[in-house]
C-alpha cells in the first residue's frame, strides 16, 4: 500500500496572517507531496520494506539509505505538522497547562527555550517538544527531516508539537527573520492536538 498525501485539516489561507495561503499552498502541495512520491520511490526499491508503517520505517534510518531517512521524514514531519496547528490557537489548559509549569516553570519559559531551540537549528530542521523516555517533557531540534522518533536522533522521544524552520515554511512572510516566524507561529498551535498527543505519550 502506497503512503498517500494527507489533506490539509483546514484552508490554505486559514493560518493567516501567521502563515500566508502561499507558503502553505506550496509547503502541502510541492514540497509534501515531494517527499510522499519520493518515501514511495523508496519503498519500492527495497522489498523488506513493504507494508511497514511510517511509524515502523522511523526505527530503521540508522542503516536506511538517504533517500529513505530524508524522504521518510518529511514524509511523517509534516503531516504531524499540519494537526498541530489550527486557526486561532488558544493556550494550553488541564494536564498539559500543569506539565509545561513543571517542566519549564510556565509557558512564556517554554516558548523562549523552544524558539532558542529552532533559531539555533543551523541550517535546516526542526524544533520540538517532546515526552522523553523518562515520561518529562523536553525541547530538542533535528537537522534537515529527521525527527525525535527515530533511531538516530541524538534526543529521542515522542513529539507533541513541532516546528518546520526550513526556510520553506517562513520565506515568503517573513524573509530570513527566523525569530520572527518562530515567535508568531505560536498563534496557531492546536494545544487540544498537543494536549491529546500528551496523554497519548504519558499513557
Amino acid at each position: 500500500m502506497a503512503f498517500e498525501l494527507p489533506p490539509l485539516p483546514y484552508a490554505y489561507d486559514a493560518l493567516e496572517p501567521t502563515i500566508d495561503k502561499e507558503t502553505m499552498t506550496l509547503h502541502h502541495d510541492k514540497h509534501h507531496a515531494a517527499y510522499t512520491a519520493k518515501l514511495n520511490e523508496a519503498v519500492s526499491e527495497d522489498p523488506s520494506l513493504e507494508g511497514k508503517t511510517i511509524e515502523e520505517l522511523m526505527q530503521q534510518m540508522a542503516s536506511a539509505p538517504a533517500k529513505l531517512r530524508n524522504n521518510g521524514g518529511g514524509y511523517w514531519n509534516h503531516d504531524f505538522f499540519w494537526k498541530t496547528m489550527v486557526p486561532n490557537g488558544g493556550a494550553p489548559s488541564g494536564a498539559m497547562a500543569e506539565a509545561i509549569d513543571k517542566a519549564f516553570g510556565s509557558l512564556d519559559a517554554l516558548k523562549e527555550k523552544f524558539n532558542t531551540a529552532g533559531a539555533n537549528q543551523f541550517g535546516s530542521g526542526w524544533a520540538w517538544l517532546i515526552v522523553n523516555g523518562s515520561g518529562e517533557l523536553e525541547i530538542s531540534s533535528t537537522p534537515n527531516q529527521d525527527n525525535p522518533l527515530m533511531d538516530v536522533a541524538a534526543t529521542k522521544g515522542t513529539p507533541i508539537l513541532g516546528n518546520d524552520v526550513w526556510e520553506h515554511a517562513y520565506y515568503i512572510t517573513y524573509r530570513n527573520d527566523r525569530p520572527g516566524y518562530l515567535k508568531a507561529w505560536w498563534n496557531v498551535v492546536n494545544w487540544d492536538v498537543v494536549s491529546e498527543r500528551y496523554a497519548a505519550a504519558k499513557g
